[in-house]
């Protein structure tokens, strides 16, 4: 297992500040871990948004120095469910809560993991609803597979599409998520075909010659991760189905598929919180983005923005409980997650019972030259779709 501790904390200058400025005890130091994929086949989605994680752990730090202090403990998970319950096993002891995790699949033991344990589990990466089904007291996402599929199906219903083919890993999150969708356009009218696939396949193209020949559809979905829609794209590009568009949900209009497969990307739409390149005019939006741009040299994209919001969140709320003489009690931290109401930069987070945000629905964005366009819904759209477009 690869480990990876970053203490974030106050400098000795700082420090000095603090014993002329402030009585004593009145300067908590807070730990938060961090257990997340940055290795194997989800380090793509897994590292940006753990640089989400630092960033808001930076920025907290900056805005409380001299009175408090966060330190971050973040552990490689390797994409794997059970060095996943040991990370969350190892930082246990030394953290307060934990604000990480990608892929329903992982995210479910190491949840269970840290409840048992008595500590706080925030997360962006996990969309299945058995996640929140469990009667868990301590874990907490800001998104759900519901937001993903409301966005897609709005989409295509203000395009017309009349004919749709759906291709979804057979993951839990991935499946769920297909039937949400499948619901949703069926319930408008739309014709829709599935294909189920292993989430081990590496060879698409019999999947679509199914699509080209017996499918024929306006549009092809496609809902998995990053390996998937190279392999899918990849196979697109040889098969050339006469559809309109190529659509998806998750790790797909991200700045990272835009560089990184420019060639497979082109008009392919999917779920973004942000353009990109970024351009903020919040100021709390426009700070996270310069600290995000000093920290990786680079503009974050929508993956960063939901480990930013999550961990901004936990921080906040463990703040109120220290503040309340809470943050020590068991469900200190969870009670003041509760009464978190709050507009963010993904949009209106609350949480109900269930640790669920009942608030969230996705915006679509679509790969446009070296750009993501924002391109659904209209009010939050910076450019229009380009309908019928397909990367070849």
């Amino acid at each position: 297992m690869t480990f990876r501790s970053r203490s974030l904390a106050c400098t000795a200058a700082a420090a000095l500040a603090l014993l002329l400025s402030a009585g004593p005890g009145s300067a908590t130091d807070f730990a938060i871990g961090s257990q997340i994929a940055m290795s194997g086949a989800l380090a793509r989605v897994g590292m940006a948004t753990n640089e989400g994680v630092t960033v808001a752990v930076e920025m907290f730090n900056r805005a409380h120095q001299g009175r408090h202090s966060v330190k971050l403990t973040s552990i490689d998970d390797e994409s794997n469910p059970a060095k996943a319950v040991s990370a969350i096993e190892r930082m246990a002891p030394d953290v307060q809560a934990f604000s990480g995790g990608y892929g329903s699949n992982i995210i479910g033991p190491a949840s269970e993991t840290a409840e048992r344990a008595g500590k706080v589990y925030m997360t962006s990466g996990g969309v299945a609803s058995e996640l929140v089904k469990r009667g868990l007291t301590n874990f907490f996402r800001i998104n759900n597979g519901e937001g993903y599929s409301r966005a897609l199906v709005g989409l295509f219903g203000d395009l017309d599409i009349k004919s749709v083919a759906i291709l979804h890993s057979t993951k839990d999150a991935t499946q769920e998520v297909a039937h949400q969708v499948e619901d949703g356009l069926v319930g408008r009218g739309v014709k829709v075909s599935t294909h189920a696939f292993d989430p081990a396949i590496s060879d698409f193209k019999p999947v679509l010659h199914k699509v080209k020949v017996l499918d024929e559809p306006d549009a092809i979905v496609m809902i998995g991760y990053e390996n998937d829609y190279v392999g899918i794209l990849r196979a697109a590009r040889v098969m050339q189905p006469k559809v309109k568009l190529i659509s998806g949900v998750w790790s797909l209009a991200t700045g990272k598929m835009a560089n990184d497969f420019p060639e497979l990307m082109q008009n392919v739409v999917g779920t973004s919180t942000l353009p990109y390149p970024v351009a903020f005019t919040d100021p709390e939006a426009q700070e996270f983005a310069k600290v995000y741009k000093e920290l990786y040299k680079k503009a974050p994209d929508y993956l960063g923005v939901f480990g930013y919001v999550q961990t901004k969140l936990l921080l906040d709320a463990m703040l109120r409980a220290d503040e309340a003489g809470t943050l020590k009690q068991p469900g200190g931290i969870a009670a003041e997650l509760r009464r978190t109401a709050t507009e963010t930069l993904i949009g209106p987070v609350r949480f109900d019972e269930r640790g669920d945000n009942p608030e969230f629905t996705h915006r679509m964005g679509q790969h446009q030259g070296k750009q993501v366009v924002l391109v659904w819904p209209e009010k939050a759209a910076t450019g229009p779709v380009k309908f019928p477009a397909t990367p070849w």
